[in-house]
């Protein structure tokens, strides 16, 4: 998106999520009105077979601040959220789901702290999730910061702000969405945690399971390490004119 009207770009993964992007509409729309920051969204459909291409294609048709990309096929949330970062033109990106578990009025909670700070990410407080699903993820929370040191409470929480130079510089591979706090933090950056409202999903499915949530992860522990040893992070102190 090469808008220059806007400062936040919103980006939005889809995966079979007809039931819920009407209301994920009704509900930014409501927040770009009032936000403290001129934004605009981006849906990200990653290869979605129900409906929600062409509710997609209406909801960008009748508001010129959402747009999208589609994907060929599904490729997986880590994907989404990349292409999500290359193709934003504004100084700072958002991350929200779209079955808005989550609300986005919760982004001026952690607006306040850009300046400062160049990942905020909440933290999801009163969690609407049950039991096994709640379980799973605090596991998958203790494993992950065991093994990349990011102190990170809830990395998973689907509202961040990023700034998106820090963003661009984030190398892609699969289960990349559990690393964002730690990939900033290899690039020297400052990573702020911010309580955020936790509301419980009212339509369609979750897409990842107990194995999604706590084996996979550990699993991607080992592929962030490996990515560790041979991280480049660097900064310019000038260049010519």
């Amino acid at each position: 998106m090469s808008d220059t009207n806007y400062t936040l770009t919103i980006i939005i993964p889809v995966y079979n999520e007809q039931d819920n992007l009407n209301r994920a509409q009704n509900e930014l729309e409501g927040y770009l009105e009032k936000a403290s920051a001129t934004a605009c969204v981006l849906f990200i459909n990653d290869g979605s077979n129900d409906k929600s291409q062409s509710i997609i294609e209406s909801i960008c048709k009748s508001n010129s601040a959402f747009k999208y990309i589609s994907f060929d096929k599904n490729y997986g949330l880590s994907a989404a959220i990349k292409a999500g970062f290359d193709h934003a033109a504004t100084p700072l990106i958002g991350y929200i789901d779209a079955d808005l578990q989550t609300h986005p009025d919760d982004f001026e909670l952690l607006l306040p702290y850009v300046e400062e700070f160049d990942l905020i990410t909440g933290v999801r407080s009163n969690r609407q999730d049950s039991f096994i699903k709640n379980l799973s993820s605090t596991i998958a929370n203790t494993v992950r910061r065991w093994f990349t040191k990011d102190g990170m409470t809830d990395t998973n929480c689907p509202l961040k702000i990023i700034k998106t130079d820090y963003a661009k510089r984030i190398p892609m591979f699969r289960g990349l969405h559990r690393f964002l706090p730690a990939m900033i933090l290899l690039q020297n950056g400052k990573v702020k945690q911010i309580p955020v409202r936790h509301f419980e999903r009212i339509a369609g499915t979750a897409k990842f399971g107990v194995w999604n949530r706590s084996v996979g992860p550990l699993m991607d522990c080992f592929a962030y390490l490996w990515m560790k040893r041979k991280y480049i992070s660097y900064k310019v102190a000038d260049k010519s004119k």
